[in-house]
């Protein structure tokens, strides 16, 4: 089968097609004959090892794929951890979901990381009242997008940031309120405009560094930071005075914390995800398909942040 496989750590020309033997499924496995795999921005942290679980050579990345079990014909979502650039992929069975009618293999993939980590930020992390204001960065990537559209669901106002024009305005067709540059000089400040004046009450923080900065300096008293991702990889120092004198809150979110609970926190969460998407009250926005041989390239265009939404990968184009 036709594969992407990493014999070491690198730039993007480390992601090299391959044709290796098709996987067997062990027990408890379910072999997934792949229509579309799903790229994250993790998986430009696999391909140097710098992502939070270490990764060990050679391997396949891609952690989500979508297609056809082989026993059953079932089409099915799967999270994969390795494997997923492929023709052919592994899932364990408990990590596997059916994809209801109506919901397209893109809009699955969408679902299941982003749309899950999207969720679980406004209601696991942050716990979102209705009326709260949520900062979205990255609003015209796969979380952001997602997350833009659920703060109507959960009675949420978005301010949404994005790095140009387009995907500012992107963010007002998904149902931001308002939106402004990320460039992190000056952010706190744009942020408070925003919101009439007032110190906002949640950020959805993936870029680390100043933008972290800036963002925590605009919460009001009571108000919390989410980190889903550092994409700039800088590391921030957190002042516990800071947090007691403004009593704000930072929290973490690693979606596979959320895999060893999986009925209360993957199988009922994404199941509502797909009913919305279903009804038309969440649109996923898959930003682009690339053939597997432009693995390197969609990678690329995914960490210049050249793209919107859901980026995918057709294994047999």
């Amino acid at each position: 089968m036709r594969a992407i496989q990493i014999t070491e750590f690198g730039g993007p020309e480390v992601l090299r097609e391959t044709e290796l033997p098709q996987p067997v499924p062990g027990d408890g496995e379910v072999l997934i004959e792949v229509r579309a795999a799903g790229l994250n921005f993790a998986d430009t942290h696999q391909r140097t090892d710098s992502y939070v679980a270490k990764a060990e050579l050679p391997f396949v990345p891609g952690s989500e794929v979508a297609g056809s079990r082989t026993d059953t014909g079932e089409r099915v979502v799967a999270l994969t951890g390795r494997g997923g650039y492929a023709q052919y992929a592994i899932a364990p069975a408990a990590q596997t979901w059916p994809i209801p009618d109506g919901v397209d293999d893109g809009s699955a993939l969408a679902l299941l990381l982003q749309g899950l980590t999207a969720w679980h930020m406004y209601t696991t992390c942050a716990h979102v009242q209705p009326g709260e204001s949520v900062v979205v960065h990255a609003a015209a990537g796969g979380v952001g997008s997602l997350a833009v559209q659920l703060g109507k669901h959960f009675e949420a106002g978005v301010i949404a940031t994005a790095s140009s024009e387009h995907k500012r305005e992107i963010a007002l067709q998904l149902g931001a309120g308002a939106t402004t540059d990320a460039s992190p000089e000056g952010l706190t400040n744009r942020l408070i405009e925003c919101n009439d004046g007032r110190e906002v009450d949640v950020v959805f923080e993936m870029a680390g560094g100043e933008s972290f900065e800036q963002s925590l300096r605009a919460l009001a008293p009571f108000g919390r930071v989410i980190v889903c991702g550092i994409a700039t990889g800088e590391k921030n120092m957190v002042s516990t005075g800071h947090l007691l004198r403004h009593s704000r809150s930072v929290l973490g979110f690693w979606l596979y914390h959320c895999l060893s609970r999986p009925a209360e926190m993957v199988d009922r969460p994404l199941a509502q995800l797909f009913e919305l998407a279903a009804r038309g009250e969440l649109e996923p926005l898959v930003g682009g398909t690339y053939p597997l041989a432009e693995a390197a390239r969609a990678q690329t265009e995914l960490a210049g942040r050249r793209t919107t939404g859901k980026l995918l990968l057709d294994p047999w184009a």
